[in-house]
Formats: structure tokens, C-alpha cells, sequence
């Protein structure tokens, strides 16, 4: 643990002991030339300029954990404490309107019958299963007839090519006549309680536009798969129960979220051209006064990538996501009535600025090795109380979260056994999403507008089924 933290360290250090004297030391020779640049060049203020960007780089991760950290405990003794159990203590609802349970899918040959027989067992009492097959080349289509014919409550809806999810989800929503649906991937298991879990959000308030659930972890053989377990807890889920207490919440999940079919409407459904449905839904219907709800009792249990090359795609195609809704949503956040949204918005922007900060700050370093490789290098090495105080915040955030979260998974041996693979999160992840934030945004840019977002095949990790999880 102790080296992990020195690793980390590094990465905390550039900005706080050898970023700022390079820069100091850069600037200063700059200045020094002035006669090669414009006129008031001299007069800038340098030294300032890097003192904040490195306090930048220092602060804003250390107070946005604070932020999510008390955020989610907030949200926990406010809303979570009171539940109990997801299953024994399963709310009554005054009614039960029918709900469509939505399943695009696109190769899932080996995945799509646990699916369906895993939604065969809701205890919903009054549901319908819609799977639209887009445009898959394995048996996904044989397999979703014959299931059909077995179960009445199972339609099949068939694409002939592949069209994206987007237009998957579309269909299958035009296709119903009911007003709640609930949308989960073609290789998500989702738990029998859920359903009913979030029809209380869309009962108890019409202004509830859409619900997103919790999903947990299947894969969880390798290392990346057990830090995910950690993530999805202390990233995905930490920080949606504090965006729900601040506010608005920048994303539902994408392998869990139902919807109020009539707020889809006013915002035209999903767009068929965002890599990320599930982000660009979400703005769509918070930019037009619909409100989202997190429900941490709606399990929902997902396969995500165990290799490097898999998690990079994976968060790639993520970041773009975000990227392409800022870009084509700021305009509307900016109005008055939006105000809520700036938060969100400020958050977004805030992260796309410190991870391109951060690789700058991680080149110039590089470079400065050239020039003075063993005072840097070996300072690097020996974290100061800067790299220790992100780490243990690091740690901290982690332990709320898991703490918070492991109730959930209570009856499969709780979720604090992973604690201790968490060390090596900063390591891994969190230089992959740095790096994946700024080749998003790129990409973002440079992706043509109508552009059709479709399947692509992805990593979904080492399932081991002689374990269970669920």
C-alpha cells in the first residue's frame, strides 16, 4: 500500500514541487527576451498565472471529493437509511400502471437469454418485455423468437442493419402504448425488486421525468474488474447522490434508467447522433424542467471491460459523450430558466480543463527532466503532505462509498472486501480517464453533426459463472 501511495504521490507532486519551478524557471527566461514578443509582454503576470494553475490542479480534485463525499452521506441519512432491505422491505405502491421493459440489443447471443429470464421474474405485477434485435449477425434473433413463443409477455422488434442504440431504444418506445418504460442493455441482469423500486419516484412526483438505478459489478475476476467495483460506488454512485442533493445529475446509466414516456416526447426521444445516449437524455429532459431521481435500490447487474485496451475504448467513448453534449447543449444551459443546470455544467467544464492541465503539467515535467533529472526525480519519488493529503482523500472517498453501497450487496459478502485493491484506482484509472478526456473532446469536435452513432463490439470482461454475484 505504501508504494501504491508513493505512485500516486508522483502524479500529485508534478504540480505542486517540480511544475511550478519549471514554469517559474520558464517564464522568468521569457521575460527576459522581451523584444521578441508583443508589446506588454514583460508586464504579464507569470508568476501568477502558474502558482494558480497549479493550485488548480491541486484543489479542484481534493474539493470535489469533499463535495461528493458529504453530498452522498447527506443523501444517505435523508432518503437510503430509511429503505431497509431491497427486497424484504419493498415499497407498496397505491397502484401499479403497466410498464415496457425496453432490451436493444445487438449480438448478444450469449447474454440475452439470462437477460430475458432474469426480467421473467420481476415482481412487478403488470409488465411487458419489448427487445428489439438491431440488426445483430450471431443467433440474438433466434434466440429472442423462440423465448417469445414461450413467454407471451416477450416481444421481439427486428432491425434488418444495425441502426444504434438511440434508434433501438426509439422504436421500442413508439412500439408501446405505455406511459412508464424501463431501459437495460441486452446483457444486464436486472434484480427482480427493481421495477417497483423506481415507479415510486414517477407515482409520488409527475415533475419525474426519468429514475436511474444502481448498477453493480459481474465481472470482478481480474484487477480492473475489482477497482471497478470500488468506481461504480465511489464515482458512479457517490457522486450521483450528491448531484441529487445539490441539484440536477449530470447522467442516468445508461444500462438502467426508466423513463416517463411523455417527458421523451417533449424533447424528441433520443438523439440518434450522441455516442452517449444516456448523457445527452439526461440534459434533454433536465434543459425542458423534467427532473431525474436516483434510486440506489434498483440493482441492475452490468459486464464491463477487464482489459486495459477494453477500458480504454469504453471511457473514450464516454468522454466524447460528455463532450458532445457540452458542446451542443451549452447554449441552452446559459438561459435563465436552466440555471440549475449550471452546476453540472460548470462540473463538466471544470474536469476538461484540469485534465488538459494535467497532461500539459505531466509533459512539461517530462521535459524539465532533461534538465535537472535528479532533483526532480527523486523529489517526485517522496510525496510531500500534497500527494498524501489526495491520497487519503482518495482512500476516504472510497470508504464512504463502499461503506454506503455495501448494504446493497449485503447477502453476496458486502462490498468492503474491495477495499483494499482501491490503492491502485489513481494508478490506473485515473490517468486513463485523464488521458481519455482529452482525446474526447477532440474527437467531440472533430465528429461531423447528424453523424449516426451504432453498435460497436466491446470488452465486457471475464465472467466466471461458477460464481455468483447476483
Amino acid at each position: 500500500m505504501a508504494f501504491s501511495l508513493n505512485l500516486i504521490g508522483v502524479v500529485v507532486e508534478l504540480q505542486s514541487s517540480a511544475l511550478p519551478d519549471f514554469l517559474s524557471d520558464f517564464f522568468e527566461s521569457l521575460k527576459g527576451r522581451g523584444g521578441a514578443f508583443p508589446r506588454g509582454y514583460k508586464d504579464m503576470p507569470w508568476s501568477n498565472l502558474h502558482h494558480a494553475v497549479a493550485h488548480f490542479i491541486f484543489h479542484y480534485p481534493l474539493m470535489m471529493s469533499y463535495i461528493w463525499m458529504v453530498g452522498s452521506v447527506i443523501h444517505y441519512f435523508l432518503w437510503e437509511r430509511h429503505d431497509g432491505d431491497t427486497e424484504d422491505d419493498m415499497p407498496v405502491l397505491h397502484e401499479y400502471p403497466a410498464v415496457s421493459i425496453l432490451v436493444p440489443c445487438h449480438n448478444e447471443g450469449e447474454n440475452i437469454r439470462d437477460t430475458l429470464e432474469f426480467l421473467l421474474r420481476q415482481k412487478y405485477p403488470n409488465f411487458e418485455i419489448v427487445a428489439i434485435n438491431d440488426g445483430s449477425t450471431d443467433n440474438t434473433l433466434e434466440i429472442l423468437v423462440d423465448m417469445a413463443a414461450t413467454h407471451p409477455q416477450i416481444r421481439v422488434v427486428h432491425w434488418a442493419a444495425n441502426q444504434g442504440k438511440a434508434m433501438a431504444l426509439r422504436a421500442g418506445a413508439l412500439l408501446t402504448k405505455n406511459e412508464f418504460l424501463v431501459c437495460i442493455d441486452g446483457d444486464a441482469l436486472l434484480d427482480p425488486e427493481a421495477v417497483v423500486w423506481m415507479m415510486r419516484h414517477f407515482l409520488k412526483n409527475q415533475r419525474v421525468g426519468a429514475v436511474t438505478g444502481n448498477p453493480r459489478i459481474r465481472t470482478r475476476s481480474t484487477l480492473l474488474g475489482k477497482i471497478q467495483v470500488g468506481e461504480f460506488s465511489a464515482i458512479v454512485g457517490l457522486i450521483k447522490r450528491a448531484q441529487q442533493v445539490y441539484g440536477k445529475i449530470f447522467t442516468v446509466s445508461g444500462v438502467i434508467a426508466g423513463f416517463r414516456k411523455s417527458a421523451l416526447h417533449t424533447v424528441g426521444y433520443w438523439s440518434n447522433d450522441m455516442v452517449t445516449e444516456d448523457i445527452d437524455i439526461s440534459w434533454k429532459l433536465q434543459l425542458n424542467g423534467w427532473d431525474i431521481r436516483f434510486e440506489p435500490n434498483a440493482l441492475c447487474w452490468v459486464l464491463m471491460p477487464e482489459s486495459l485496451k477494453g477500458l480504454w475504448r469504453q471511457r473514450l467513448r464516454w468522454s466524447q459523450g460528455g463532450a458532445e453534449v457540452l458542446l451542443r447543449h451549452t447554449a441552452k444551459v446559459f438561459h435563465w430558466p436552466s440555471r440549475r443546470m449550471w452546476p453540472i455544467w460548470l462540473e463538466c467544464f471544470a474536469s476538461i480543463v484540469w485534465s488538459y492541465l494535467m497532461v500539459a503539467g505531466l509533459a512539461i515535467w517530462g521535459v524539465s527532466q532533461l534538465f535537472d533529472w535528479h532533483r526532480h526525480l527523486i523529489s517526485g519519488l517522496i510525496p510531500n503532505w500534497t500527494g498524501m493529503l489526495l491520497s487519503v482523500t482518495c482512500l476516504a472517498q472510497f470508504g464512504v462509498s463502499l461503506a454506503i453501497d455495501s448494504r446493497y450487496e449485503r447477502k453476496f459478502g458486502g462490498t468492503g472486501r474491495y477495499y483494499y485493491w482501491m490503492i491502485w484506482y489513481p494508478l490506473i484509472y485515473w490517468m486513463n480517464n485523464v488521458l481519455t478526456t482529452v482525446f474526447g473532446l477532440l474527437k467531440a469536435i472533430a465528429k461531423k453533426r447528424g453523424q449516426r452513432a451504432v453498435w460497436r463490439t466491446s470488452d465486457r470482461g471475464v465472467l466466471k459463472r461458477d460464481r455468483t454475484y447476483y
